[in-house]
């Protein structure tokens, strides 16, 4: 048994069933490997963007790794952006990078890159293995460590030969990673005394305090508490809808967030990290926490954040019930099709237990509260910011969450980053709807060249910031990939195209025109 053979033995045995792929020379005994192991699903991508946003959206809705596979260093520089975005949702992921032969690195081939240097900035857990006697052990702990609290993306590199030679045998799953740290007793007693001042304070939520469970425990500590309840900008997964409490996420500008803390005087960190603004700007600051105001943390990303609440809730002695999102719907509106009315229509259409990718950006920005009181879905955000992870996540997800609809919501700049998305969701056939929203421009650059004090912009600044001449043509684009697709200028037509999307099974695309040059 060779090792590429061996490696795909003890990914499947600890778990990892999964691999996104785009591969090259160095990889082929990983390919060839993958008749010998059929269970393992290998999904292909056309561009390694695409590849580790899968991995990140599959992982986040599995809640376990996929691996991937990804050819030299060059192909992990493809990848780094949405590696970037899996590291800052802690999502877990087997990172598998083929490198050349041992020996043929000495003679530095054109593809030979510093891999490590590549890696490590995104990676919890970074080894190449040097002999496939280590290679299935080597395996195994990537496997491990990527899932180890909070998770995050495990590198492993396999040389060529590593690959071809004869390896150990595969390596059964080692011991499960070590769990979420409990937060001490004296922690949640304090915290319970510092809310009990009733001076006033804020609950920000992140990481597994954003599902059902961790929502319910802080909902009860708010309500009893007077706390306000807030959570982090980019939450990774948030459990929403109707009959789930209700949780305002802090705002993406930084004046709007400062206005969301004002007046507190006690911050308690919940599996998230204290505000910050996402970018400098002069005479501005960059620390968003209020002047007086205590932080306090009591649960990190490491610890065991929902349990770390439900304490927290019992100290305090809160009761169980809390008040939760009633359900509703807004009706489908007519006339001309906006950012505003688009969300309305997804908000009348979205169905239930729906799991919603959302790169919408500035478009987007009234969905949240259009979706508010629909059936519960499951919100999946851009963690890192870095735009090219939506579709991608929405097809790692379709893979995770077969029986459920997935709908991506696509900012036009942001699809452009990644489209090749919609050929793996129709090679597969996966059930994603996609909503692109086509204002022809980086609206969001837009509005930051005046917030960092560039001026308004004359006509060649503007013209770097828009998409037209010549309109992208999303309908054409996506069935060239094999995507049913339609375009929308009304709010009817939208309701009826995304409605039709949404019913029958499969990828589709809807262009959603919302303005713009043409």
């Amino acid at each position: 048994m060779n090792g590429a053979q061996s490696l795909i033995r003890t990914l499947v045995s600890c778990g990892v069933d999964v691999c996104f792929t785009n591969p090259g020379t160095s990889e082929m005994h990983f390919v060839a490997a993958l008749d010998e192991v059929p269970e393992m699903r290998a999904v292909l991508a056309l561009y390694e963007g695409v590849a580790t946003g899968a991995a990140d959206g599959y992982g986040r809705m599995a809640g376990k790794p996929a691996a991937t596979l990804l050819h030299l260093g060059p192909g992990l520089a493809n990848g780094i952006a949405n590696l970037h975005n899996a590291r800052r949702a802690h999502t877990p992921v087997v990172n598998v990078v083929g490198d050349h032969a041992t020996y043929h690195q000495a003679y530095d081939a054109p593809l030979q890159s510093d891999i490590a240097s590549l890696a490590r900035p995104v990676s919890v857990w970074y080894r190449s293995s040097t002999s496939g006697r280590t290679l299935p052990a080597d395996g195994a702990e990537a496997v491990v460590q990527a899932r180890t609290a909070p998770g995050g993306v495990a590198t492993l590199v396999v040389p060529a030969d590593v690959s071809w030679n004869e390896a150990a045998p595969p390596a059964g799953p080692l011991p499960m990673a070590p769990p979420p740290a409990t937060v001490p007793v004296e922690v949640v007693d304090q915290l319970a005394k510092t809310l009990q001042t009733g001076e006033p304070s804020v609950l920000l939520l992140g990481g597994p305090a954003m599902g059902e469970r961790g929502l319910v425990a802080a909902a009860r500590v708010a309500e009893d508490s007077g706390a306000r309840l807030l959570a982090e900008t980019f939450p990774a997964v948030h459990e929403r809808g109707a009959g789930r409490p209700v949780v305002e996420r802090l705002a993406y500008l930084a004046e709007l967030t400062a206005m969301q803390l004002q007046g507190t005087r006690h911050l308690v960190l919940a599996g998230t990290v204290a505000p910050a603004s996402f970018f400098a700007y002069p005479d501005k600051p960059s620390d968003l926490v209020p002047d007086g105001c205590e932080v306090h943390v009591l649960a990190s990303a490491r610890d065991d954040v929902v349990a770390a609440l439900e304490a927290l809730a019992d100290a305090l002695g809160a009761p169980a019930s809390v008040t939760r999102q009633p359900p509703s719907r807004p009706e489908v509106p007519s006339g001309p099709l906006d950012a505003q009315s688009a969300a309305v229509v997804i908000g009348a259409l979205l169905p239930e237990g729906a799991v919603v990718s959302d790169e919408a950006n500035t478009a987007g920005i009234f969905v949240p509260g259009a979706t508010a009181g629909c059936p519960p879905h499951t919100w999946l955000t851009l963690t890192g910011g870095a735009i090219g992870q939506g579709m991608p996540v929405a097809t790692g997800a379709a893979v995770a969450c077969p029986d459920r609809k997935v709908l991506c919501l696509e900012a036009d700049g942001s699809a452009m980053y990644t489209l090749q998305s919609l050929w793996t969701q129709a090679r597969e056939g996966l059930d994603v709807t996609t909503v692109v929203y086509a204002n022809r421009s980086y609206a969001i650059l837009a509005m930051e060249l005046g917030r960092v004090g560039a001026g308004a912009g004359g006509e060649r600044a503007n013209r770097v910031l828009q998409l037209a001449p010549p309109a992208l043509d999303f309908v054409a684009l996506a069935r060239g990939m094999g995507v049913p697709a339609w375009r929308s200028t009304t709010s009817e037509e939208f309701a009826d195209h995304l409605r039709r999307a949404l019913d029958e099974p499969g990828p589709a695309l809807v262009e959603a025109v919302i303005g713009g040059p043409t």
